[in-house]
């Protein structure tokens, strides 16, 4: 079961993919994401920056940070965060901490274990545990399966 996103929304979503592609060419981890007003402009967007060894560079917690920086809380409230990847606890927790709104992801955390399990590649230093579990005031729309095919070639690659 997954989710259905509007034309607007899979406009938002492919970007993330495309932000997602980006940071596997700079030698980082596939992730990408955009924070996009109530009002359907994007604001911010980033992918993952971990190359460099700051396992913190996270997009959605770039984006928590800059949110926190540049919005009103009645702003952020009102914005969604498009994401390659569903948050993990850490970018779950600065999501909900700086009271951002919705998230729409790709991937689940739970999708993204099983390919890394199937591939052989390392555990994470950190559980998945869904959005929901850790910030459950947070409205969560996911995974998307027109864009699955795109994130499991992403996160193949990566572990190759």
């Amino acid at each position: 079961m997954g989710y259905e996103p509007s034309a607007d929304e899979l406009r938002h979503l492919n970007r993330c993919a495309e932000l997602a592609a980006e940071a596997l060419e700079g030698a980082d981890e596939p992730f990408g994401s955009v924070l996009v007003a109530a009002s359907g402009d994007v604001l911010f967007e980033d992918r993952n920056r971990t190359a460099g060894g700051d396992q913190t560079r996270h997009p959605e917690f770039e984006i928590a940070r800059w949110a926190a920086a540049n919005m009103a809380p009645a702003e952020r409230a009102a914005a969604t965060v498009f994401t390659s990847g569903e948050h993990c606890p850490m970018c779950s927790a600065a999501h909900a901490w700086v009271g951002l709104g919705r998230i729409v992801y790709i991937m689940s955390s739970r999708q993204l274990v099983e390919l890394r399990a199937e591939l052989g590649a390392p555990a994470a230093p950190v559980n998945a545990i869904p959005v929901q579990e850790v910030a459950p005031g947070v409205p969560v729309d996911g995974p998307v399966a027109a864009l699955e095919a795109t994130m499991r070639e992403l996160h193949t690659r990566a572990c190759a």
